[in-house]
Formats: C-alpha cells, structure tokens, sequence
C-alpha cells in the first residue's frame, strides 16, 4: 500500500499523549479518526515520538499505509477537514515516501523545545503553553551547566521511573539555554532519541541552577550519580514541544 509521511501541529494540553490509550483522547486515535472518514478503513498511525499528556508539537511525524493512492495535498487537506471540527490538531504537510520509510526508525535526530515564562505575573493567553517561573533565573548560568551534559553519558538519573528503555545511555547533540524575546527562557535539547522523561528531568534541575539553589557541579554530580532520586523536580509537559524530526 501506498505510504505518506505526515507532519503534525498540536496543542496537546486536552489529550492524553501521542499513543493511542484507554482512559482519554491520545492525539493518534484523532488523526486515526480522520483517516477513518477519508478513507473508509481503520488504519494506524506510527509516531516518531510517543509525547506524554499535555506536551505539544510543532513538528511530530507520523507514516501511514493508505489502500489508495492520493495526491499528497489532498491527504492533507481532506484529514485538515475533520481535524478542523475537534480543534487542536493540524496536519502541515503530507509526502508520499518510500516503503523503508518509518516514521521512528528512520529518524535521525530529534529536536525539542522546552518554553519557561520567567516573570512576576502569572501567563493569560500562554496558559498551559508555558512553564510559569516567576523567580528571575540566571540563565547564563544554566546555559554554562547544561553545556557539562553534552556528550554520551548514562541519564538514569534524568529519566522516569517508568521509563521502558533498556539501556539509560544516550548521547545529547544539543542543550542550549537562552533568554528569548519578551519574557521567555528557552530550553533547546536535540539527539537521536530521548528517555521517558528526559528534558523535562534536566529542565527542572536546570531551573535550580538559575535559581542559585544548585551549582554547576552539583548537576554534574547527580548526572554521575545515576539516580532517579538525585533529580530535581521534573518540569510540567506545559511547555515542551516537540519541534522538529530530521531524516537522512
């Protein structure tokens, strides 16, 4: 069957994830969904990122098998239609690829952003699309903390408790901190694949160090340590995006 490469926009604040599951609406089950009304099967959608509750994207791809074969910008604009009456997911663009192509596999690199309001005031418009810190941050200083977990290391200490990974080594391309316009701090971690958890493990220790309440070192040393309990507090899904999947 014919192949497509989608790539995906949502707000994932009302649903319970990526992956299709049993207690609420997952962000796959309303593409699916959409799938069902244009092509008149049950079809699945295959992710190259599982994101939990309440995290969002900008840039998730997803493969599907359509029985069919349809012009890409049809696809698009026909899934578009009935995504429109739920509100919350967007399909970008639509290609049509190789058989080989899969959505996970293929993925050579994955790119997140993580979003901290850092102001007195509380966020209106940008609720449940930001983290709230309302502590001034040192955020030259997180920067310069984050730069120390570049490489190939064990995580276990930066993962969840539930993380399904058999191995907790993963090699971190990217992990930049910077002072965005207005009164936003940006986080931007990329590598081929993250563990459960993983950014918004090392967010919420980083939000330490701008704090002042750890140092550099003391990251360092809970990174060495290899344990879950030297993590500090694990920053909500509210401002984590999934920004973009890059492929060969």
């Amino acid at each position: 069957m014919p192949r497509y490469k989608l790539t995906i926009e949502y707000d994932g604040t009302a649903y319970v994830g990526w992956q299709r599951q049993k207690n609420g609406m997952s962000v796959q089950e309303t593409v699916e969904i959409a799938l069902k009304a244009f092509s008149g099967q049950d079809l699945t959608l295959f992710g190259a990122g599982r994101t939990d509750a309440g995290v969002h994207a900008t840039g998730q791809v997803a493969h599907v098998d359509i029985p069919r074969e349809w012009r890409a910008d049809t696809v698009r604009d026909a899934l578009n239609a009935r995504l429109r009456e739920e509100g919350g997911v967007a399909i970008l663009g639509v290609e049509r690829v190789a058989d080989s192509f899969d959505a996970r596999f293929s993925a050579r690199k994955r790119h997140y952003l993580y979003r901290i309001l850092n102001r007195r005031p509380p966020p209106t418009v940008l609720k449940g699309r930001v983290w709230w810190v309302w502590k001034p941050l040192d955020v030259e200083g997180m920067d310069r903390a984050a730069k120390r977990l570049l490489g190939t290391h064990d995580f276990n200490t930066f993962r969840s408790t539930h993380c399904q990974a058999k191995s907790s080594i993963r090699t971190l391309e990217r992990l930049d901190v910077v002072r965005a316009p207005g009164d936003e701090v940006h986080v931007h971690a990329s590598a081929q694949s993250f563990l459960h958890n993983q950014i918004r493990s090392l967010v919420g220790s980083l939000k330490l160090v701008g704090e002042e309440r750890w140092s550099a070192d003391m990251l360092v040393d809970a990174l060495e340590a290899r344990d879950r309990k030297r993590c500090g507090p694990v920053a909500p899904p509210d401002g984590l995006y999934l920004a973009r999947v890059d492929y060969a």
